[in-house]
This record gives structure tokens, C-alpha cells and sequence, in this order.
């Protein structure tokens, strides 16, 4: 009777552990590499959750360089075919096979997000002499409506939040003092009007405040970095550079809702500055750039959530940065 336990414990063990496994394996990792400075060349690797198989997929010169997937689909800038770091909207898949260019619209260097099951996406873009505006991109046509028209804030890396009608994104209310207050992330509602045109709502909403008495960050530095959503834990995390060292913060959608009795916590803590990361669907794994205080040797990093185990899959003499998670169908 007691072998009878013992082998169905043993058999129920390895079940669980080849669950865990395959759960695990459900995610691939694309990431940014630097492969020649001298010709700002930067190109886009995928690799498997543990380090392995890690390959070129796009191979190109200029940069290329992914903010977004949606399930198996990655979504990247390229200046390819165009003039240096005059950005545009492509897509392919994780083998860099089925490239297309999905927009005309240029594009600001900043992180993006979708909705509606990856058919539509807001984006960082510009027009004419008029840069550094909202606008949602139909991926199915190519077609883009103009959200804000606005030369006095600065905003950067907008962000869905669950419901999709809202937006978390760095902003700054007035750029004419970026050196003296920093962007910090708000929350805005998205306004759909009859006539088919989009704005923000006026109901917006600070979410991050900046330690006043930390004075080692340049105006210029990340004080509230791009954000990203946790599905499982429902928060937003975001890089910030304080105490003259970068790491991982988060932060609730719903201020009276938060965690703790502060709006914050820290989440990254170790000899290494944390910065660039996103989150697997599932809520469970963080995958995140890791560099020195200096801001050298950037390398990717896997951290499970839950206990906080956190190993390094990147090593070379090549900056690696901006991971993504890509699920595997």
C-alpha cells in the first residue's frame, strides 16, 4: 500500500513538473541586439525561455526593433527602405518570415500596444512638422485616426489597460518645464465620438509622483519609465531611475485600490540596474534588461514572479535589450 502512494507520488510529481514545463515552453523571447555601432545597426533575436536557440530573424541593416507582440505575431520599427531612424510599423513572424509593412503613418521610437485581438494599435507618431502624437492604427488596412493634437505636453509609450477604452502612457503636462518637473504615468480614457474620431478624455489621472528629495536623476533620465500590465497580479510596472540606480516598480490602475499604504512598490533589487521588461500572457514571468550602474552590459533576464528566482539568458559583448514574451500557439 505505502509503494502504491509512493509511485502514484512519483508519477503525480512528474506530471506536475512536465505541466510546468510545457507552460513554460509556451513562450518564446524576442529581443533587441546592437550589432554594430559604427552603423546603428540594431537587429531583433528570438530565444527560448531557458537561453537557448537564440537567432537573428531579421538581418537587415539600419534598426529594426520590437515594442509589441500579439500571441505568435511580432510588431516592430524598421527604417528599412527609408531614410536613417524614419520609422514605420511592420509585422512578421517568429522565424522574421511574412514581414509587411503595416502603415504609412512614421513613427516616434516608442513602446505601443493593441486591442480588439491585436487588429488595432496605438502608436507614437508624427505628421508633417507635427511630432510626438497619439494615433490608433487599423493593422487590417493600414488606416489611422488621430488622437491628440497637442504641441504643448510630451507624451510617450502609450499603454492599453484592460476594458481597451483606456490608456496609461508617460506624460508631462507642459514640456517648457522638462527639467525641472519630470513625466510621471497618467491614465486617460479614450473618447469615441459619432462622427468616428477618437480623443482624450478630460477625466485623466496621475498615477506616479517622483521622490521630490532624490535629486541624483537627470531631467533627462527615466523617472517613470514605459509601462507594462500584469494580468495575473492586475498592476503596471515601469523602469525608474532613482537613487542613481534603475529598477522595476509597479503601480495600480486605481489609486484606491492600491497594494500597500503607499501607491508603489519595488520589485527589482540587486547589484544590477533593471529597466526594459514585459510580462508573459499568464502574468507569471518577468523578462527584463540588466545592466551595470554605468549602464553597460546589457544582457536579458528571466525572473519568476512568484518566488522570485531570476536567471540570466544572455551573455556577449553585444548590447541586448527590450525583451518581449511571444506566445507559442
Amino acid at each position: 500500500m505505502i509503494l502504491c502512494k509512493y509511485i502514484f507520488l512519483l508519477f503525480f510529481t512528474i506530471a506536475i513538473a512536465g505541466y510546468a514545463s510545457a507552460q513554460k515552453n509556451n513562450y518564446k523571447i524576442a529581443y533587441n541586439v546592437l550589432e554594430d555601432t559604427a552603423k546603428d545597426n540594431y537587429d531583433i533575436y528570438i530565444m527560448n525561455m531557458d537561453g537557448s536557440g537564440k537567432k537573428n530573424i531579421t538581418n537587415t541593416a539600419g534598426v529594426e526593433w520590437i515594442y509589441h507582440a500579439y500571441e505568435d505575431k511580432l510588431f516592430f520599427i524598421s527604417d528599412r527602405d527609408t531614410c536613417l531612424r524614419c520609422y514605420f510599423l511592420y509585422s512578421m513572424n517568429t522565424e522574421g518570415n511574412n514581414v509587411k509593412k503595416l502603415s504609412n503613418l512614421q513613427l516616434e521610437d516608442s513602446w505601443m500596444s493593441s486591442r480588439k485581438k491585436g487588429t488595432e494599435m496605438i502608436v507614437l507618431g508624427r505628421t508633417g512638422k507635427l511630432r510626438n502624437q497619439l494615433f490608433l492604427i487599423n493593422l487590417n488596412n493600414g488606416s489611422y485616426i488621430q488622437i491628440t493634437n497637442d504641441t504643448l505636453s510630451t507624451k510617450r509609450d502609450p499603454m492599453f489597460i484592460p476594458g481597451e477604452n483606456e490608456i496609461v502612457m508617460a506624460y508631462r503636462p507642459d514640456k517648457t518645464v522638462r527639467k525641472t518637473v519630470p513625466d510621471e504615468l497618467w491614465k486617460f480614457s479614450l473618447k469615441e465620438n459619432a462622427d468616428g474620431t477618437i480623443q482624450l478624455g478630460e477625466d485623466k489621472l496621475q498615477l506616479t509622483y517622483f521622490p521630490k528629495s532624490d535629486t541624483t536623476t537627470a531631467w533627462y533620465e527615466y523617472h517613470a519609465g514605459p509601462p507594462q500590465w500584469n494580468s495575473k497580479y492586475k498592476f503596471i510596472s515601469y523602469l525608474s531611475k532613482q537613487n542613481n540606480q534603475t529598477q522595476i516598480y509597479t503601480v495600480v490602475p486605481d489609486l484606491k485600490k492600491h497594494w500597500q499604504a503607499t501607491y508603489t512598490k519595488q520589485i527589482t533589487s540587486d547589484s544590477l540596474s533593471s529597466g526594459w521588461h514585459n510580462w508573459s500572457a499568464d502574468g507569471k514571468w518577468l523578462v527584463m534588461d540588466k545592466s551595470t550602474y554605468e549602464g553597460k552590459g546589457f544582457d536579458i533576464y528571466l525572473m519568476n514572479f512568484k518566488t522570485k528566482k531570476t536567471i540570466q539568458l544572455s551573455d556577449s559583448w553585444k548590447t541586448e535589450q527590450g525583451p518581449v514574451f511571444v506566445l507559442i500557439k
